[in-house]
């Protein structure tokens, strides 16, 4: 009986350590359950927290929405990266919490300076189409008097032209395709909003010569020392037209047919910095410019000019390519601009044809500005928004 008790007692015995081990364990499991649910909530609240940091790296909104794209298909982390499309277990998950967030911020923040305003993806897009302003203007005919009257209103939204950030609007009128007679109204000086509100009467004209010609009117920008700088044009066949009572138009201008709008493309970037107070100009490259020699060629370079208000401050140029309509320059200038000009500075950049035996000739110009064309002002607007990075645009030539 003895015998029997100290069994029973060292069987008990052992009963209760395999509890209290069994019970240790399951606290453990359930601290260690517990530890990892916590580290869990820890790496996705730094995630987010992490997020905006990356934001915050001056990188404009588009370029990191593409950035966020392109990050979420190069990550790991997603179903068609697992077997037969399948989402990652959690375990695969909490081993690599950690490193994914840092590789997401590192892949963000490395796609976004890809990403970033003049980079070679947007090497290979145009420039961007610029609004010419419109015209308003009234024709009709009396068959009584056998006179043709067209009468020039107002123009609207007109692109500047002179590196003051205005124009010097008048508009020339033809009766296509006779283009030896023409008129022409006043000239609006410093004006993008012109009201001229000027009659013109073609009288003795038969109304069977009338339905023949097409209204071609020309708007253009004055210029006293240089030749006169087109802006658009607009055209209109009468025989269209009812012109037994005065028709009046609103008509957007479009690009000057006669040559001046075809002069070739310039790739321009353009680099402030606010802390030196310098804009770094960047000749980048030519494409498709006027042939200006007889050989169907040119021998182009580019002189940028830095202007203050109606003043040229400092001139550079850039090396001369012979025989040559698709240059490559990579030339770069910087010029110093206190921050309190800024807003009264102009970056004239002229592209001209070198000519051994005679005056070089200009084949193309970019008045560059916080007030010039739409094109121009948006070059600019992008490179103040985005300091210290060097922003491209392509840029239309014009004459």
């Amino acid at each position: 009986m003895h015998l029997n008790r100290e069994e029973d007692n060292g069987k008990g015995s052992v009963s209760l350590s395999v509890f209290l081990v069994s019970l240790a364990l399951t606290v453990c499991a359930v601290w260690l359950v517990a530890l990892c649910g916590v580290c869990s909530w820890c790496q996705r609240k730094l995630g987010k927290r992490n997020k905006p940091g990356v934001e915050a790296a001056g990188t404009p909104d588009s370029a990191r929405g593409r950035g966020e794209k392109k990050a979420i298909k190069a990550g790991g982390n997603r179903p068609g990266n697992s077997p037969k499309g399948q989402a990652p277990n959690e375990a695969d998950r909490r081993t690599d919490g950690h490193s994914s967030v840092s590789d997401l911020a590192n892949s963000l923040t490395s796609e976004m300076l890809m990403l970033s305003p003049g980079s070679e993806e947007d090497d290979h897009e145009g420039p961007v189409s610029e609004k010419l302003g419109r015209i308003q203007f009234s024709v009709g005919y009396s068959f009584q008097d056998s006179t043709l009257t067209v009468k020039i209103l107002k123009g609207q939204d007109l692109p500047a032209k002179d590196f003051s950030g205005t124009s010097d609007p008048f508009v020339k009128i033809y009766l296509l395709p006779d283009k030896k007679h023409k008129l022409e109204t006043k000239v609006k000086r410093k004006n993008l909003n012109p009201h001229w509100n000027e009659t013109f009467l073609f009288e003795g004209f038969p109304y069977e010569k009338v339905v023949q010609r097409t209204l071609y009117l020309q708007v253009l920008d004055y210029d006293r020392f240089s030749r006169n700088d087109p802006i658009g044009e607009v055209s209109i066949p009468l025989n269209k037209v009812d012109l037994a009572h005065m028709q009046t138009f609103w008509k957007e201008l479009k690009p000057c047919s006669d040559g001046s709008g075809n002069r070739g493309d310039l790739l321009v970037s353009l680099c402030y910095n606010p802390t030196a107070n310098t804009i770094t100009v960047g000749i980048i490259k030519a494409r498709n410019l006027k042939a200006m020699d007889i050989g169907g060629t040119s021998d182009p370079y580019v002189k940028v000019w830095l202007m203050h208000k109606d003043k040229r401050v400092e001139k550079k140029k850039t090396v001369v390519m012979k025989r040559c309509l698709n240059p490559v320059f990579n030339e770069s200038f910087p010029f110093d601009v206190p921050a309190h000009v800024l807003r009264e500075t102009t970056i004239i950049i002229t592209v001209m044809d070198k000519d051994r035996l005679s005056r070089n000739d200009v084949i193309g110009k970019i008045y560059l500005s916080w007030k010039s064309g739409p094109a121009e002002v948006k070059h600019w607007k992008d490179m103040i928004a985005h300091p210290r990075s060097a922003v491209a645009q392509w840029h239309s030539l014009k004459a």
